[in-house]
């Protein structure tokens, strides 16, 4: 059966602003835009939402695409709509965030992507569209939810020291934290796994690791625990 509207249709994209942590930089992921309009600039990885798809799905089919990157973390971020954000027409995108551990993640620039990179947020080429005010708007988020959820163990490896996580917060949150108030709070949350190792391969006295206890923080959450740094 067709239909017949009364008004046009806009376009829907989606597009993703991912997050991952170094040994002292905030970082994000881009792609060369392979396509006209902006082609041979950077912008975040996106794309057309598809007919069939939901938006999720079409953030992670993107996300895979154009750079390589799955299985991750991913949340939506919120809805930019101006009229004249895209030279094309009419385009609504839906903007995500995502947390990755470097490590993890080898990109690779695919489909109509020339490249992928990793770049450092306060070092960003320009970009197109309005992706810097959509790079801003997930930092804030960013910058406010470390505080209450304990997202940043997305960005950490699996085994960590609290000097690394400390730095971790303090890389997000751009400001130095207090280190015996830090481990103090952290460590009395009862959230971390003391293991029976410490780091490899440094020159200064190698300390303890540790790792994040997702059963217990999802049966505290369910006790009414409230998570806060």
């Amino acid at each position: 059966m067709s239909f017949t509207y009364e008004f046009e249709r806009p376009s829907l994209t989606v597009d993703c602003v991912v997050f991952g942590v170094d040994e002292s930089t905030l970082k994000i992921l881009l792609i060369e835009r392979g396509i006209e309009p902006f082609a041979g600039q950077w912008a975040l990885p996106g794309g057309f939402v598809r007919m069939h798809e939901d938006l999720e799905s079409a953030a992670l089919r993107e996300l895979s695409e154009e750079t390589g990157v799955t299985k991750l973390y991913l949340e939506q971020l919120y809805t930019f709509g101006a009229a004249e954000r895209d030279p094309r027409g009419r385009v609504v995108t839906i903007a995500y965030y995502a947390l990755v551990r470097l490590a993890d993640h080898r990109v690779r620039a695919a489909t109509d992507a020339r490249d992928a990179a990793w770049y450092a947020i306060d070092d960003l080429p320009p970009l197109a569209f309005d992706h810097r005010k959509i790079v801003d708007v997930a930092r804030e988020r960013l910058r406010g939810k470390v505080r209450y959820k304990p997202i940043g163990f997305e960005l950490l490896p699996h085994k960590f020291t609290l000097t690394e996580l400390q730095k971790l917060y303090e890389i997000v949150l751009e400001r130095a934290l207090d280190k015996r108030n830090f481990r103090k709070k952290i460590l009395g949350m009862e959230l971390l796994v003391a293991l029976d190792e410490v780091e490899a391969g440094v020159s200064h006295r190698a300390a303890r690791l540790y790792k994040f206890d997702t059963r217990r923080y999802k049966r505290l959450v369910r006790q009414g625990f409230n998570f806060e740094i």
